[in-house]
C-alpha cells in the first residue's frame, strides 16, 4: 500500500476501535449501570426495547441526512458528541426518565455511525487500495478491550468509571473523524453521472435482497439473547463462558485479517454462501455441544457465521449502491439486521421457555432457507454488480 493509504487505514482503523470500544461497553454493562441506579428489570426492558425500535428507524434516516448535506464526517462528529451527551446525563442524579432519555438518546444518536464509517472506510478501500477488512478487524479489537474493562468496573462502586469510559470513546470518535481526510465526492459524483448511475432503493430486486443480506446476522439472534443463559443452565462456568465468547471474536478478527486476498478470489456472494453453511452447522449442532473443546470449536464459525456475512453484505452494498448514497445503503442494512433480530429474539425467547434447544434449531431453519434463497438472488446480485462496474 502506499503511505496514503497506510495513512488513511490506520486513522479508519481508530475511528473503528474507539467506535466499537464504546459500543463494547454500553451493550453489555449499561443495564447494570440503570440497576445500579434503582431501575427494575421491567422498566430496563421497557428502556432497552424502546431504544431498539428507535435505533433501527434512526440509522437510515440518520444516515441518509448525512449523505444529503454530503457530510460524512461532520455528521459523525456531531452524532458522537452529542451521544456523549447523553451518556454524561448519567452524572446527574435522577430515577427513570432521566435514565430512559439518556439510554434511548445514546441509542438513536449513535445509531448511524457505524453505517456512516462503513460508507467512509469502502470509499477509501475504492480510492485509496486500503484494505477494508483490516481496518474493520481494530472495532473487534475495540469491542473485546471494552468487555474486559467493563467486567473489571462491574460494581456499583465503580460504575460512574463505565459511564467515563463510553463518554470518551464517544468523544474519541469525534476528534478521530476530524482527522480524516474529505473523500473525493467530486470525482465520485461525475463517476455517477457518467455513468447514468441511480440508487437502486426503487426498484423491486433491491429489498428482497436487502432483507436475505440481514438474515444472516441475525441467525446470531438465539445466541446473542440466550447463548449465555443456555450455557449455564447446562451448568458451563462464567469464565469459561466469557473464553467462549472471546474464542469467537478472535475467529472473527483473524477471517478480516485474511479477508483481503480472500476478495481476490471470491466474489461477495461466495462469502454469504460460506456464512450460511456455516451458521446451519453452528446452530444445529449448538444444542448437542457437551465439551469445552466442541463448543470451542463451534465458536470458531463465528468468524464466518458474522465475518463472512458482514463482509459480503456490505460488499454487496458498496457494489450496487452508487457512493453518493453509500451511507444510506449501510444504514439501511443495519435497519434490516435490527428488525430481523428483534423478531428472532422475540420468537426465540418463546421457544427458549418450551426447550432451550429450540431457538438454535431455528436459526439453523433460518440459515438453510437463507442459503436457498441466495441460490436464487445470486445471478441477480451479480447482474447489478456488473452494471455499475461497467
Amino acid at each position: 500500500m502506499t503511505d496514503l493509504s497506510n495513512s488513511v487505514s490506520a486513522r479508519v482503523a481508530a475511528l473503528f476501535a474507539c467506535h466499537f470500544f464504546g459500543f463494547g461497553l454500553f451493550l453489555p454493562f449499561f443495564p447494570l449501570v440503570l440497576e445500579f441506579r434503582g431501575v427494575s428489570a421491567a422498566e430496563i426492558g421497557f428502556i432497552l426495547g424502546a431504544g431498539t425500535i428507535a435505533r433501527i428507524a434512526a440509522s437510515p434516516l440518520l444516515s441518509n441526512i448525512a449523505d444529503r448535506t454530503d457530510q460524512r464526517r461532520l455528521s459523525i462528529l456531531i452524532y458522537s458528541i452529542i451521544g456523549a451527551g447523553f451518556i454524561s446525563l448519567f452524572y446527574l442524579p435522577g430515577g427513570l426518565i432521566l435514565a430512559g432519555t439518556a439510554m434511548i438518546g445514546y441509542m438513536v444518536i449513535k445509531a448511524p455511525i457505524l453505517p456512516l464509517s462503513d460508507a467512509y472506510a469502502l470509499d477509501a478501500a475504492r480510492n485509496t487500495g486500503a484494505d477494508y477488512a483490516r481496518m474493520r478487524l481494530w472495532g473487534s479489537v475495540g469491542f473485546v478491550l471494552a468487555n474486559l474493562a467493563g467486567g473489571a468496573l462491574a460494581a456499583e462502586s465503580t460504575a460512574w468509571l463505565i459511564v467515563t469510559l463510553t463518554v470518551a470513546a464517544s468523544v474519541a470518535t469525534g476528534f478521530v473523524v476530524l482527522s480524516l481526510p474529505r473523500q473525493e465526492k467530486d470525482r465520485v459524483d461525475k463517476q455517477d453521472v457518467g455513468k447514468g448511475a441511480a440508487t437502486p432503493f426503487a426498484k423491486f430486486w433491491f429489498w428482497p435482497v436487502l432483507t436475505l443480506l440481514g438474515l444472516f446476522q441475525a441467525t446470531h439472534a438465539a445466541f446473542y439473547g440466550f447463548g449465555t443463559l443456555y450455557w449455564r443452565s447446562i451448568d458451563v462456568p462464567d469464565f469459561t463462558i466469557g473464553l467462549l465468547w472471546a474464542v469467537g471474536v478472535v475467529a472473527e478478527i483473524a477471517l478480516f485479517t485474511i479477508a483481503g486476498k480472500l476478495s481476490l478470489r471470491f466474489d461477495p456472494p461466495v462469502f454469504l454462501f460460506a456464512a450460511g453453511i456455516a451458521a446451519i452447522v453452528r446452530w444445529g449442532l449448538f444444542p448437542f455441544a457437551d465439551s469445552v473443546i466442541f463448543m470451542g470449536a463451534l465458536q470458531v464459525l463465528h468468524g464466518l457465521t458474522f465475518g463472512a456475512a458482514h463482509l459480503g453484505a456490505v460488499a454487496i452494498l458498496a457494489k450496487v449502491v452508487p457512493p453518493r448514497w453509500s451511507g444510506t445503503g449501510q444504514g439501511l442494512l443495519t435497519a434490516s439486521i435490527g428488525v430481523q433480530t428483534a423478531i428472532g429474539l422475540a420468537v426465540s425467547g418463546a421457544l427458549f421457555q418450551i426447550n432451550p434447544h429450540m431457538p438454535f434449531y431455528l436459526m439453523a431453519a433460518a440459515a438453510c432457507a437463507g442459503s436457498v434463497a441466495l441460490v436464487f438472488a445470486t445471478p441477480v446480485i451479480r447482474r447489478n454488480i456488473r452494471l455499475q462496474d461497467a
